[in-house]
């Protein structure tokens, strides 16, 4: 299945993989990126930070790395907040560190990079947010 549509499907993955790696997090806390980050966060995933540009540098208390493959462990998630020309180098890192899952934000999206993704054996969502999927499939609600 190249691409997760269904609730089920985004519920499973939201439920099953912890380790998130936010790829393009942002300085500045009024982004998306850094508040999804946080959002995150506080519900209790394990986040890793990627941005070149920030590498070494501290966003919501965790050091940003510069790639995927400088983080210290492999991420089960990899969130994209990059523009859509970009994802097809995300994927690739993303198969390369052994990632179980390549999602991309509201508005980001690659088909073919995500066949790609797919075809390698990752979960692919596309044009989704966690931090809007989330309260919406009733996750963490009692």
């Amino acid at each position: 299945m190249p691409l997760v549509t269904t609730d089920e499907g985004l519920r499973n993955i939201l439920m099953t993989y912890r380790r998130i790696v936010v790829v393009g997090i942002s300085a500045n806390p009024d982004r998306p990126s850094q508040r999804v980050a946080r959002f995150l966060q506080q519900h209790g995933y394990q986040l890793s930070l990627v941005n070149p540009l920030l590498a070494g540098k501290t966003v919501l208390g965790l050091q940003v790395y510069p790639t995927l493959a400088d983080l210290p462990e492999p991420p089960e998630m990899v969130d994209v907040f990059r523009r859509s020309e970009y994802v097809a180098e995300v994927a690739e890192a993303a198969i390369a560190v052994g990632a179980n899952v390549l999602w991309t934000q509201l508005g980001v999206r690659d088909d073919v990079a995500a066949q790609r993704a797919s075809d390698a054996g990752l979960l692919v969502v596309q044009d989704r947010c966690p931090a809007i999927e989330y309260p919406r499939l009733g996750i963490g609600q009692r």
